[in-house]
């Protein structure tokens, strides 16, 4: 349930210095926020973990549309947290996880990250936050969908020239830029409106 403080992520945006333990996410530990870690600390809704306790006991709190019920809950990367306001769990450009306030309150964008057939022309596809969902559209890896609550898609993003994108690793990790080129799993960039190009992973960044 914990980790010790300088065991955790350089990307959670908390001191280096305090208490000896922090409480670790369920889940996907190295690329996500627990829910209390989120509420008490990042948003500062609340100061003590009885307080977050006592705010999931009243149904308070929210994650991709889902009433929580643990502390220890993950919002992974791009996920929508609902504490009051609606934010979106995203990377700034100091590589820290920060929580945007957004306008999107029914839906939650996702990288394809694989996909396979299974039977009779059905596709799953694999999110980078571990769900996935059957479909016969064509959809592939690279690509991103904006699932509402109930994990229908509302809007597919094809990976391609053009197209505005966002990078969440690497030495850009926080940064926002345009497709110049697809070249198989390589893509070359103008980052944030510069004259820069720089050329990526397409597994590091998410099309917007």
């Amino acid at each position: 349930m914990h980790q010790t403080r300088q065991e955790a992520p350089k990307m959670l945006p908390i001191p280096r210095k305090g208490t000896k333990y922090v409480v670790r996410p369920l889940s996907n530990t190295r690329n996500s926020v627990s829910v209390v870690m989120a509420t008490r600390d990042i948003l500062r809704l609340a100061k003590t973990t009885r307080e977050v306790k006592a705010m999931i006991h009243h149904k308070m709190l929210k994650l991709n549309g889902r009433v929580v019920h643990d502390v220890r809950e993950s919002i992974k990367l791009f996920n929508i947290f609902e504490a009051g306001k609606s934010y979106r769990l995203s990377i700034l450009p100091t590589k820290k996880f920060v929580l945007e306030e957004t306008k999107e309150k029914d839906s939650r964008i996702c990288k394809v990250i694989s996909r396979k057939l299974i039977s009779q022309g059905k596709i799953q596809i694999n999110m980078h936050d571990g769900s996935n969902l059957i479909t016969k559209d064509k959809i592939n890896v690279g690509d991103t969908v904006y699932l509402d609550f109930s994990g229908k898609v509302k809007k597919h993003i094809s990976l391609e020239k053009g197209r505005d994108v966002f990078v969440f690793s690497g030495k850009y990790s926080g940064c926002k830029g345009k497709i110049l080129e697809v070249s198989g799993k390589s893509v070359k960039l103008n980052i944030n409106g510069k004259e820069k190009t720089v050329e990526i992973s397409e597994s590091q960044l998410i099309v917007t």
